[in-house]
């Protein structure tokens, strides 16, 4: 014998609160402000009748969606990317705390990416975006802004564009990086780099190039590596600048990110070099495996968590009609100094 189970309607609760089922409706969607024991009456009568609004009916009468879209560049199968767990999780928390939820979405260059963007638009199944692997030129920024569809920026763009974005200040994570090490009586500093095309590679790159010109040291061409991002990458390039001869080489790196600085930990290690004695390296991230190095490695910590927080509490902002105390936010890495320098 099978038994039905009959949905609690809104009349229901009304009726159990001895209210109008307007002002439960109301209540319940943070429209009305009500006395503190009627409100009590609506809320025990919403668990004692286990009632559950129709999500999508009310989402259809709010001609919202209560959803945030969100596409990254996805990391390959063999590497993990900690700060990217960071920053959604970060992300994820603050849009729960304020009813929304993430809507995530695989990157796309060029102008599938627009496409994707404006489908998701014209379906109504977003309310809101936040970009990441901003770049130059980046066309999602100039589209959002011609739709005037609420977004906000992980990263910055082009510097004639006005948008709203989140950004960590990476000149000043190499500035104190750089600075670091010339204290610590280094005059011959490279740095492994990313590529010419990256924004954020090069607002990190101003900060190193800006501290070695103010300390009078010669950059010297040849101990700048550029590619990209990986352990592969931070080795063989350490490799070739431990090639050079012994005074000629640099006593000192600086590397773009973490994975690149392990990298370059591991070169010196097969050439028999030891690290901190012989070649100072720092890195860029602060990922959690950085300390269980050995040795531990010096490196700048981005606040990636106040990162995500800042992003989905601009956006929830824009997507609620609120005022914005600031819609561009700058801000600032921390020096994480262990034994590698």
């Amino acid at each position: 014998m099978s038994t039905k189970t009959t949905k609690t309607t809104l009349k229901a609760v009304a009726a159990h609160a001895g209210v109008s089922y307007q002002t439960v409706s109301k209540v319940l969607n943070g429209q009305l402000q009500v006395a503190p024991e009627t409100r009590q009456r609506i809320m025990d009568a919403t668990r004692e009748l286990d009632y559950r609004p129709n999500q999508i009916a009310r989402n259809m009468r709010a001609r919202r969606s209560f959803m945030i879209g969100y596409s990254w560049v996805q990391t390959s199968p063999d590497q993990v990317n900690h700060i990217l767990d960071q920053f959604l999780s970060s992300m994820v928390r603050e849009a729960e705390a304020a009813g929304y939820h993430l809507l995530p979405f695989p990157f796309r260059e060029g102008q599938d990416q627009v496409d994707d963007y404006r489908e998701l638009i014209d379906t109504g199944r977003v309310d809101g975006f936040v970009l990441s692997s901003v770049n130059y030129n980046d066309p999602r920024i100039d589209f959002l802004l011609e739709r005037h569809f609420p977004f906000v920026a992980f990263g910055r763009s082009n510097p004639e564009l006005d948008f709203p974005y989140v950004d960590v200040d990476g000149a000043d994570g190499l500035r104190q990086a750089t600075q670091y090490l010339i204290e610590r009586g280094h005059k011959r500093i490279g740095a492994i780099a990313w590529p010419h095309d990256s924004r954020v590679g090069n607002e990190r790159m101003r900060g190193y190039f800006e501290v070695m010109q103010s300390a009078g040291l010669e950059v010297i061409p040849d101990w700048i590596e550029r590619g990209e991002g990986t352990f592969d990458f931070g080795r063989e390039a350490t490799l070739r600048l431990l090639a050079l001869p012994a005074d000629e080489r640099p006593t000192a790196l600086v590397a773009l990110n973490d994975t690149q600085a392990i990298g370059a930990t591991h070169a010196a290690r097969e050439q028999n070099i030891e690290v901190s004695r012989d070649l100072a390296i720092v890195g860029f991230d602060d990922a959690p495996m950085s300390q269980y190095l050995f040795p531990p490695l010096t490196t700048v910590r981005q606040p990636i968590r106040e990162a995500g927080r800042k992003c989905v509490e601009i956006l929830v902002s824009q997507m609620e009609g609120k005022p914005l105390s600031e819609t561009q936010v700058l801000l600032s890495p921390q020096l994480i100094v262990r034994a590698s320098a």
